[in-house]
């Protein structure tokens, strides 16, 4: 992580510090942040966003979160990207993303670049990483799927640790353990299906130190913390791109 540090500094810079003013609560949904859009006229690449509020981007301006944020930088850097579609929600555990996609009007679809995160709130209701290993499997070769079949155009972020959140409330000896299993899992399952992994768990932690990483409720990510992200993102997604 200390490669990092110096990134970290250099956004820090071009973000304001807010305090965290709200709480939220992880496992209840917010049907005023879910997004399902879709604009792909004369455009290259078309992307899908599978997830929860880490993928909504929930605290913040919906163009801050993470997958708009890589589709805009993608095209200002040369690779025409549409507006994401995104299938996500606050709340969203593996089950409710599952029944999402199967109720969702794109289940037909194709698209040059998904990403999927997902499995915090499995954890914050107290499912064990072996009960999430089949659901998360599952959206794995749903993501494959969406991609026409080609594993390389799909890229599975882990999970972010909260434990360093005011929202944890000093509980971080035993959250951020908990989520290293699922990360665990994900990874290794991730790897079995030759998709593209980035761990930005390492990344979240570093708002123990940054309070501008955590957003203005305590507990999901600040714009700056998503830009951070797809700094690291990007260069995986173009490294795919060139090759097609």
């Amino acid at each position: 992580m200390k490669a990092l540090l110096p990134l970290v500094c250099v956004l820090l810079s071009f973000f304001a510090c807010k305090k965290a003013d709200t709480k939220t609560q992880i496992t209840k949904p917010d049907t005023a942040k879910t997004v399902v859009k879709t604009d792909t006229a004369n455009v290259v690449n078309t992307y899908l966003a599978l997830g929860d509020s880490y993928t909504v981007g929930q605290s913040i301006p919906s163009d801050q979160s993470y997958p708009v944020q890589l589709a805009s930088s993608l095209t200002f850097n040369g690779y025409l990207t549409s507006s994401p579609t995104i299938i996500a929600q606050t709340g969203w555990t593996t089950d409710a993303l599952i029944a999402a996609i199967a109720n969702s009007n794109i289940i037909n679809n194709k698209y040059q670049i998904v990403t999927l995160l997902i499995g915090v709130n499995d954890q914050y209701e107290g499912l064990s990483a072996e009960q999430y290993r089949p659901k998360f499997v599952q959206l794995l070769h749903s993501a494959i799927n969406f991609a026409g079949g080609d594993s390389t155009r799909v890229f599975v972020l882990s999970i972010p640790d909260y434990g360093v959140t005011p929202f944890a409330m000093g509980r971080d000896s035993v959250i951020g353990p908990e989520i290293d299993q699922f990360n665990a899992v994900n990874k290794e399952e991730s790897i079995k299906a030759g998709v593209n992994y980035l761990d930005i768990t390492a990344i979240s932690r570093e708002a123990a130190m940054y309070p501008i990483l955590i957003a203005p409720d305590g507990l999901h990510p600040s714009a700056a913390m998503y830009q951070i992200w797809v700094s690291v993102l990007e260069p995986l997604v173009v490294g795919r791109l060139k090759k097609k």
